[in-house]
């Protein structure tokens, strides 16, 4: 592990001052945020949050950033109720915390999730995408749930990833290189086990001179050295979803 006094890579980095577009509901159990685009679509991807939770206006901002290119987009707290991680929190207490939010035990969540995209929002093809946390739940659903139809895990953390790298859906893996806390070994090692076990298309790319959280927790404007980074990574996304679904 990279930091041993900071478990997981996230800090709250430059939070966006941003109100959202979309609605929040209450889908049987869960709260959640939704944002749909002014012409109908059957296509949707679920937003998974970071530690942060899913009130973070920068998730609820790339939830946004997809409506704006055709698709409904819902970030359920898939926490259910469970505070999201505080800056101000005692990094030593993470992995008891942790315990109680593991990105691989959301099942229930993402099954209560799609029956409300495929009844209440007509949506007939379902992608995911996810940030740190929510990068490797994105990993688990890939591996686990054959109702998607792709997936983009943006910089998740591998040492939460679940066992196992032959895919059912074609993935994207977005990586920083100055990323602390993910080694770029860490990176290769996904790729090998891929290249051996994974069946559908994949692509796994590493963004030069980024750090941890690159792509929804910067402002182009405060960062200029980073913005080609940011939109070139924003634009990988919405591409990928585009050529899948």
């Amino acid at each position: 592990m990279a930091n041993e006094l900071r478990p997981c890579p996230c800090d709250i980095g430059d939070r966006f001052d941003y109100g959202g577009r979309g609605q929040e509901v209450q889908i049987e159990h869960i709260r959640a945020y939704v944002s749909k685009p002014s012409a109908s679509t059957d296509k949707a991807v679920i937003v998974i949050h970071d530690i942060f939770g899913w009130q973070l206006p920068n998730t609820r901002y790339m939830a946004d950033m997809l409506t704006a290119n055709g698709y409904i987009a819902i970030c359920p707290d898939f926490f259910v109720g469970q505070e999201g991680w505080k800056p101000s929190n005692d990094w030593a207490s993470f992995d008891d915390w942790l315990k109680t939010r593991q990105a691989s035990k959301i099942d229930k969540e993402v099954d209560v999730v799609l029956k409300y995209l495929k009844e209440q929002c007509g949506a007939k093809e379902i992608g995911a995408i996810g940030f740190c946390w929510g990068g490797a739940a994105v990993q688990h659903l890939m591996l686990k749930n054959p109702h998607l139809k792709t997936g983009v895990s943006l910089y998740g953390v591998i040492r939460f990833f679940d066992n196992g790298s032959n895919l059912l859906h074609p993935t994207f893996f977005i990586f920083a290189e100055n990323d602390d806390f993910i080694p770029l070994e860490q990176v290769t090692d996904l790729e090998q086990k891929l290249k051996q076990n994974c069946k559908v298309d994949y692509e796994v790319k590493i963004y030069p001179g980024q750090t941890h959280g690159f792509v929804h927790r910067k402002k182009e404007n405060i960062n200029p050295q980073d913005k080609p980074y940011i939109e070139e990574g924003r634009k990988d996304m919405i591409n990928w979803l585009n050529k899948y679904m």
